[in-house]
């Protein structure tokens, strides 16, 4: 683990960057085995070989740039785990547009939010969504939906794979904008953060390096493709290793189990909640998981106990890996066989690293805990359209400021102990306090709120508002408002009815001061 002057760097061989764009890359790789299968329904064993793939992206570029796709378009994808996702993100690309994921579960509000943000050229979904995505395009929006699916008013993802016009043909370079994933950041509202072709193709690259497939190697395409995870680490990283990609809509426990029985999953990406189902339910031994070599486990902290109860229950190496949407994926990992549990691994090729004191922006002596900064060429190009955020998160010499609490081992592994940042991880979801508190704030009956973390067995944190009521509180009226405005993981744990918010002399509210009184119940 090479250190000099406060910083960290990989242990490992930088790979080679190519002068390319993500859909040319993974065409040109797809043509070496056009009859080995990419992508498989689980639902319906439908299945496409890495050459259909190739032929399906580049037709679909063609019907999008025919229907008026421009190089700098967004397309905006609201739609659950599919085969078709992956074809449509990477013909957006083709046709020099930009995939912007949003989370299927979203509310009309918080799906007009991300179109307006991001200035969708298009919106694709599916026909269960069809009212969610016109109740936000009501919203002053206008939009031309593609629908994945038999619809009757609006054009069909497959007359776009059926055109005959021209692939268009352009000039992507490797620094034009290809993703506009939304994430909160360190803190506030969803930002689209701007993700080159040469940041995803870099974290592809840094990935694969040291995580290599098997002889016959599976992935299972369970964790959302609008969430980065799933987006770059499952299905980018999958589809450029040759692997075939298994895709379900959502995890459903036994239809989770029973896709990887069935298909032999050889690698498995998850999440904490996930880890915590493998290791203790009952329901995990009924199904032959044999199969699985390796599961990769990522976008919250897991504990060393819950690793190693999966590794030895089923038998296969487990690692943790550390990562963000302004990482375009993963900023550390662990190559099978080198795992130290409860680490989140070693830093991928090409990225350093420094911890610093947050208060005077200096590096703490080695071991000791500081906020995690990193560099390297999946870094982020900023966030769209927010140069005060840009400027917050990404310094002047390339340094993303993680608002991670960390500390590094004597041999490079990383451990997150903490948050600078405010945001809630709720079931490796983000949720932003500051955007509950002004959705809070709007309602008559809020005089002054505060949202904070709390610890959750199964979901790992939830959001709990502290509330100042006008008048008689009503806590169950209030939670029904909120509830029905946003997706179910930003929805309250509890509302607790206080006096007075804590805040400091300049108004800033004291969050530690209301954690620590949450944890021993202390009523304020």
């Amino acid at each position: 683990m090479g250190r000099s002057t406060g910083i960290y760097r990989s242990p490992f061989e930088a790979p080679e960057l190519p002068d390319t764009n993500v859909p040319a890359y993974l065409r040109t790789l797809a043509r070496t085995r056009p009859q080995e299968i990419a992508l498989v329904d689980a639902g319906s064993g439908s299945e496409l070989s890495f050459g259909a793939l190739d032929h399906a992206v580049g037709r679909c570029a063609a019907g999008l740039a025919d229907l008026g796709l421009r190089p700098g378009d967004v397309l905006l994808i609201f739609a659950p785990n599919s085969i078709e996702w992956p074809i449509a993100a990477l013909a957006a690309m083709a046709a020099g547009g930009v995939v912007s994921g949003a989370n299927p579960m979203y509310s009309a509000d918080e799906l007009a939010h991300q179109l307006r943000r991001c200035k969708a050229r298009f919106v694709v979904t599916v026909p269960a969504l069809l009212a969610t995505v016109r109740a936000a395009l009501s919203q002053h929006v206008d939009v031309p939906i593609i629908v994945f699916g038999e619809t009757d008013d609006t054009l069909a993802f497959e007359h776009l794979l059926a055109t005959s016009a021209p692939e268009p043909a352009l000039d992507i370079r490797a620094g034009d904008l290809a993703a506009l994933p939304f994430s909160s950041g360190t803190s506030g509202l969803a930002k689209g953060v701007m993700l080159t072709h040469a940041n995803l193709l870099a974290n592809i690259l840094q990935f694969n390096a040291i995580v290599r497939p098997s002889e016959a190697p599976v992935a299972l395409a369970f964790l959302p493709m609008f969430h980065i995870f799933g987006f770059t680490i499952v299905t980018l990283c999958s589809l450029a290793k040759g692997m075939k990609l298994v895709t379900i809509p959502r995890f459903e426990p036994e239809a989770f189990l029973q896709s990887i029985a069935q298909h032999r999953v050889t690698q498995l990406f998850v999440v904490p909640p996930i880890m915590q189902f493998l290791a203790s339910h009952p329901l995990v031994e009924r199904y032959d998981l044999r199969s699985i070599e390796y599961i990769g486990c990522g976008a919250a902290p897991l504990g060393a106990a819950s690793a190693e109860r999966v590794a030895s229950r089923l038998g296969c190496h487990v690692s943790q890996g550390y990562g963000m949407t302004e990482a375009s994926g993963c900023i550390t990992s662990s190559p099978p066989g080198t795992t130290r549990y409860g680490a989140s691994g070693l830093l991928m090729p090409s990225t350093c690293a420094r911890i610093v004191d947050p208060s005077s922006g200096t590096d703490v002596a080695p071991g000791e805990e500081g906020e995690l900064w990193f560099s390297g060429p999946q870094a982020f190009a900023g966030y769209l359209g927010d140069e005060a955020a840009t400027t917050a998160t990404l310094d002047d010499d390339g340094w993303v400021h993680t608002g991670d609490i960390a500390r590094f081992d004597a041999d490079g592994y990383l451990y997150v102990t903490d948050r600078l940042k405010e945001l809630i991880k709720v079931n490796a979801y983000q949720v932003a306090p500051a955007e509950l508190e002004a959705l809070l704030l709007t309602h008559p009956a809020v005089a002054d709120v505060a949202v904070i973390a709390r610890a959750d067995a199964r979901a790992g944190e939830r959001p709990v508002a502290y509330v100042v009521f006008r008048g008689a509180p009503d806590v169950d009226a209030l939670m029904l408002w909120l509830g029905e405005r946003v997706v179910e993981y930003k929805q309250l744990a509890a509302i607790v009815v206080c006096a007075e918010i804590p805040k400091s002399p300049s108004g800033k509210i004291l969050r530690r001061l209301l954690r620590d009184r949450d944890r021993t119940s202390v009523p304020i």
